[in-house]
């Protein structure tokens, strides 16, 4: 029997040509729309009964038993690992054991056709790595598993140095497809697990730590994300990007919408300017993605919490934007600081979107209120999607931090600051973002001084730091509260307070 991981690399178009991951969900059902012969294939347990792949996955050795024939028929590889469970419980029995009991393994590993790994059944850390093969040393990961085999697989193709995986089969919830309702009786959460919901936690980790391009094969991928931004929010854009990552079960790409480096035009009459200097961009954003596909737009002043998934594969239905609705009131006003855009009926140009600012077609109020540029917008997007000020665990999916004059990276006094400063302090211990990179935005005047103490100290409520750390903000002035008077004293007098503040707490 041979290691998957060096099996993997015995072959280059092992990491070049994409891995698609079949399981037993709802989404198999559309297996006859795509070819597969542009991927290796893994089948999940039983899913080898219904189709030819490359690789065989179990971790249960009772599916191998039951399913022998059609591995032996379907299967170019069985991998295994190195300690299967029987009948859902892990034992002590290795492949070597069952190698010599069970004839159909024997037969496999006499043919070449079977593949071990060490599992484990921890989370996937900061310090994993794809495997790399040197010359005797035999350093094989171990490959994180906590509840379900698409996990495994995930893990184990990340590992191995995959750069493409897609799924089909690979839902939440607590049903199979039709396809396999044969088993539904029979192996439907048999591990005694409430949802399949559970293993989406552990692939959101994989795919941010090992930075993997992974989607279900039926929606459109990467995620892409448009925050409105400038250079003073890109902490909190980083935050932002975190946030996501952390609960999002598929490839996102996030992009701060300062970077386009496409100049807006200010319009002449200044009842029409911005009220922000990223109030117009994203109109920007049907041009950068070619007019074409789905696109999100966020503020930089939020966090998420809930798997953006969700957000991402709303069906249009004819809209052109998809909008949060406000929860407060009776109606359903359009909030646009959360829109899911399509982009191919979207012919914005921010040229002649100024010109009709200019010449009265339109003003600020219709332009950023009633969005009257679009042709169709459906305000569909659940309030939980853009929470103003409000949080409540379990039901919000997106925290707005509305109130500028309280945002928690310029200010003390948000109640809700806690879980933004603590979703900070997590992404630097997960190094997403650098302390240097903390210091370089506070030592610019971005970001309040007394967040360096919060993150050496852990003291993440924002609202009781001791008398020590708030002396550090006494300089401090919001970038957006500084004028051409106040700026040059202020920042002079905020960088000596950061400098002392950063050579004090080390890094």
């Amino acid at each position: 029997m041979q290691n998957f991981f060096e099996w993997f690399a015995e072959n280059k178009e092992h990491y070049h040509k994409p891995w698609l991951i079949l399981g037993k969900g709802p989404s198999y059902a559309y297996i006859n729309q795509y070819n597969l012969k542009d991927f290796f294939t893994v089948s999940l347990n039983h899913v080898i009964k219904k189709i030819k792949v490359t690789v065989a996955h179990a971790i249960d050795f009772d599916v191998v038993e039951s399913c022998a024939q059609e591995i032996d028929a379907n299967a170019q590889y069985l991998v295994l690992p190195w300690h299967p469970h029987f009948a859902h419980r892990p034992t002590d029995k290795c492949l070597v054991d069952i190698v010599k009991e069970n004839e159909f393994v024997r037969k496999l590993d006499k043919e070449g056709r079977l593949l071990w790994y060490y599992k484990s059944t921890r989370s996937i850390e900061v310090n994993d790595v794809p495997y790399s093969p040197k010359p005797n040393f035999k350093n094989y990961p171990e490959v994180p598993v906590l509840y379900f085999s698409a996990e495994a697989v995930v893990n184990l193709l990340g590992l191995a140095g995959a750069k493409k995986i897609r799924s089909l089969g690979v839902d939440g919830g607590t049903s199979y497809s039709k396809d396999f309702k044969d088993l539904a009786e029979k192996t439907l959460l048999a591990n005694g697990q409430s949802s399949f919901d559970l293993q989406f936690k552990s692939i959101s980790k994989t795919i941010m730590k090992l930075d993997i391009d992974y989607a279900p094969l039926n929606i459109e991928s990467p995620i892409r994300i448009f925050v409105g931004s400038a250079e003073p929010q890109l902490i909190p854009v980083k935050v932002l990007e975190y946030s996501i990552r952390k609960h999002t079960t598929m490839s996102v790409e996030v992009f701060p919408l300062y970077q386009a480096n496409i100049p807006i035009p200010l319009p002449k009459d200044p009842k029409n300017k911005p009220r922000t200097p990223f109030s117009f961009q994203r109109f920007l954003i049907p041009t950068l993605k070619g007019f074409k596909g789905r696109a999100i737009y966020l503020d930089s002043d939020m966090q998420v919490f809930s798997n953006i998934v969700d957000l991402w594969s709303k069906p249009f239905e004819g809209g052109d934007v998809l909008s949060a609705y406000d929860i407060s009131g009776s109606t359903r006003k359009p909030q646009f600081a959360v829109m899911l855009m399509n982009c191919e009926k979207l012919n914005w140009n921010i040229q002649s979107i100024i010109a009709k600012l200019d010449s009265g077609e339109l003003n600020y109020e219709q332009l950023m209120y009633e969005f009257k540029i679009a042709k169709n917008i459906k305000p569909v997007i659940e309030g939980e999607w853009n929470s103003l000020e409000h949080y409540e665990e379990g039901k919000t999916h997106l925290l707005h931090y509305t109130d500028m004059t309280r945002q928690p990276w310029i200010t003390k006094t948000n109640p809700l600051g806690h879980l933004w400063v603590k979703e900070l302090v997590e992404s630097i211990d997960n190094k997403f973002i650098s302390l240097d990179e903390v210091k370089d935005h506070i030592k610019k005047g971005y970001l309040r001084p007394s967040l360096l103490y919060q993150i050496s100290s852990r003291k993440y409520d924002v609202t009781k730091l001791p008398p020590k750390a708030r002396a550090l903000d006494k300089f401090f002035t919001p970038p957006h509260e500084l004028t051409q008077s106040t700026s040059r004293n202020k920042i002079f007098l905020n960088n000596i307070v950061s400098k002392f503040v950063t050579s004090y707490i080390k890094g």
